[in-house]
């Protein structure tokens, strides 16, 4: 019997030294894959027509202010006074009249000085990779900049790349890593969840008609 319980918890050792040494392989992937495309630097960012900023809550469930969010607006507002895009599509979760990231977006980049005019709205971005797909299909970009955080644009990136989209990354200014530890363990589960919906070529959850975002 104790023969047989050593034999099970070595079985289950393997197990989770495979998985985890699996996670690491595929984390340096997607980071090595999506490295080029990434820019910190507003000055080298090549120029493209639109910017897809990915959606997120503007609090905390505290209910104090969440600095992904400000900092992905602040991002946002930096290209469009770069002259680095044209039009920005805020894309994020809409589950209710209460919680509404795109027009949270909206209305905080037009306290920045953003027209109005140049917003578009997806309602429809309930996750990154349904954002990034979106973009591409239902609002016709063929190219464009990803901004997020660094560890979110890196995921976006290969999303879009494994999808035959071209597309650069401007990254947000990050938090600190101990302030942002549970974001950063999620953003684990987000990869494996990413490459399973790529092997496996899922669709987002809803397409719909064609958005025409006009060319400059």
């Amino acid at each position: 019997m104790k023969r047989f319980i050593k034999r099970i918890f070595k079985i289950i050792a393997i197990i989770l030294i495979f998985i985890l040494i699996s996670i690491v392989f595929l984390n340096q992937l997607i980071n090595w894959r999506s490295g080029k495309y990434l820019y910190d630097s507003i000055e080298e960012l090549p120029e493209n027509n639109v910017a897809l900023v990915l959606g997120t809550s503007r609090f905390k469930r505290d209910g104090s202010s969440n600095p992904y969010f400000h900092n992905r607006i602040n991002a946002a507002v930096q290209l469009y006074e770069n002259n680095k895009v044209n039009y920005i599509l805020v894309s994020g979760d809409n589950r209710s009249i209460y919680y509404n990231e795109p027009s949270f977006m909206r209305l905080e980049l037009i306290k920045n000085n953003i027209p109005d005019s140049i917003i578009y709205m997806d309602y429809a971005g309930f996750r990154t990779f349904d954002s990034v797909i979106r973009c591409h299909k239902v609002f016709g970009q063929d190219s464009f900049t990803i901004v997020s955080q660094k560890f979110h644009n890196q995921r976006a990136v290969f999303i879009a790349l494994s999808n035959n989209i071209e597309v650069v990354g401007f990254n947000a200014l990050d938090i600190k890593a101990k302030d942002g530890l549970k974001v950063r363990v999620r953003e684990i589960f987000a990869r494996i969840k990413m490459f399973t919906d790529i092997i496996s070529d899922k669709q987002p959850k809803f397409l719909g008609e064609p958005v025409e975002i006009s060319s400059q």
